[in-house]
């Protein structure tokens, strides 16, 4: 194991310092496997390792597939090397020919054995075994050359996964340190950071749900993480200088009234939120007045349109017609129902712009079939268009990359409902324990016999929540 921890710290497979990971914690430590497949040696070395591990435990298989996609070379090797059917997982399936997300012969009822370069909490396994049990494999068994200790084997067990590993971080860190590439000081920096941030699986919320340790982080360092949309940067630095991540829901039907919403209300809003097709008399001229009071008062517009066509129509539907949305609103929102395209069309529009997107991953009315698999298209659409998603609306926090905003809509004081099958929830609960992060607020105000009074206490309610998720002490 010696030569091997060398070798990964030679090769700065292994990196010490200040990293920014995909979920927006700060690590001392970067595990980057895909350097691998530039030096041969060690990349048939590694392969070797697992397939002996593999050996070792007495692992019983039909055939392997590698996560994609630093896992699929090793994968290559393994099965070339030792004659075993190997199978192809795509990140998504092809548009065309077979369209199949799975490549190579499937024999329902084998057994596919997972490789890996590293696993953290284990959530790319998961993935990767919840294909092949689509097609009616069996997954048993992931073979990883780099466990980072936190929280990954717990949560296959948790999904009847043994993860066998040939090495632990911990124990390439001490052979690091006897070897005198990494000083004492990283190598206990290191440990603290694995302690604190391990995900444990959930007894509550399915069985892919995990219950996470790690701090939160504040909106201002959201704003400055690397992946964040310039947009999203926008409403994040704003959030934190108005202490505000009140979204005003102002569904009216009169121009005089949105306007005088937008003139009274700005102050204590960073977002406000449109219907525009529901104003009886619409005009770009009222639009201009809108926008100037959105810059005056230091708020972005949201025009809650739900884009749900072909990209084509959505392009026309964003860029012209009446309402010329694109040119005004600083949001708009999405459906994914129709595929990829309808980001397409959006982004083909908005990106020069430099407006950005919400995806609907959740709703908030009862019976809502935006739930489960729907919810994971919306995730995975957003990923693949980050520099146009901004984020979600839904009703709790769906991905944890720090990058993405989520917006909630169905929010009052009082828990409840309507007769139309609304539900709503407190300030409290959306922001403090569903992670959410801007609560979307109409009827709740706009009922109120002081629109102001009403908003403010709203705002503050959210802020107050926000801060205490962060652990900050209120001054509100």
């Amino acid at each position: 194991m010696d030569p091997l921890a060398s070798e990964l710290h030679r090769v700065e497979a292994l990196r010490f310092g200040d990293f920014v990971l995909k979920s927006g914690l700060v690590s001392p430590v970067y595990v980057d496997l895909r350097v691998i497949v530039s030096h041969p040696a060690l990349l048939n070395k590694v392969a070797h390792l697992l397939f002996q591990t593999t050996k070792d435990a007495g692992i019983k298989y039909d055939s392997v597939c590698g996560v994609p996609y630093t896992a699929l070379p090793l994968a290559t090797i393994i099965c070339s090397a030792n004659q075993i059917p190997m199978l192809i997982r795509r990140k998504e399936a092809k548009e065309h020919g077979t369209k199949r997300i799975v490549e190579g012969i499937i024999n329902a009822g084998e057994t596919c054995l997972i490789i890996e370069d590293v696993v953290t909490t284990g959530s790319s396994v998961l993935e990767t075994a919840e294909v092949l049990r689509k097609e009616g494999l069996n997954v048993t068994d992931a073979v990883v050359l780099l466990d980072r200790e936190q929280g990954g084997e717990a949560m296959l067990a948790k999904n009847g996964i043994r993860l066998h590993s040939v090495c632990t971080l911990t124990k390439v860190l001490k052979i690091l340190e006897q070897q005198k590439k990494v000083p004492s000081a990283m190598v206990m920096k290191v440990e603290r950071f694995i302690q604190e941030n391990t995900s444990k699986p959930s007894e509550q919320n399915g069985p892919t749900a995990i219950k996470r340790t790690r701090k939160e982080m504040s909106f201002g360092a959201r704003a400055e993480l690397p992946g964040t949309h310039p947009l999203a940067v926008r409403l994040l630095r704003l959030m934190e200088k108005k202490q505000s991540n009140l979204c005003l829901s102002a569904d009216v039907t009169k121009s005089t009234e949105l306007l005088q919403l937008a003139a009274v209300l700005g102050p204590s809003i960073c977002v406000l939120k449109t219907h525009i097709d529901i104003l009886e008399d619409f005009s770009l001229e009222v639009i201009k007045e809108l926008r100037g009071l959105a810059d005056q008062h230091d708020f972005l517009i949201f025009e809650d349109r739900k884009f749900a066509d072909i990209g084509n129509t959505v392009k026309h539907q964003y860029e012209g017609g009446v309402f010329k949305i694109a040119s005004w609103s600083d949001i708009v929102n999405a459906h994914v129902v129709p595929g990829p395209g309808v980001v397409k069309g959006l982004k083909a529009v908005g990106q020069p712009l430099q407006r950005g997107c919400l995806l609907i991953g959740e709703m908030s009315s009862e019976g809502s079939l935006a739930t489960g698999e729907y919810t994971k298209a919306a995730v995975k659409m957003a990923e693949e268009h980050s520099d146009f998603v901004v984020g979600f609306i839904s009703g709790s926090r769906i991905v944890e990359n720090p990058e993405f905003l989520h917006f909630t809509p169905g929010v009052q004081m009082q828990a409840g409902g309507d007769s139309f099958g609304q539900k709503y929830l407190s300030p409290q609960e959306v922001i403090g324990k569903k992670g959410s992060d801007i609560i979307i607020v109409g009827r709740g105000i706009l009922s109120a016999p002081s629109h102001l009074e009403e908003a403010e206490t709203y705002r503050k309610a959210a802020w107050e929540s926000y801060l205490q998720r962060v652990g900050v002490s209120a001054e509100v």
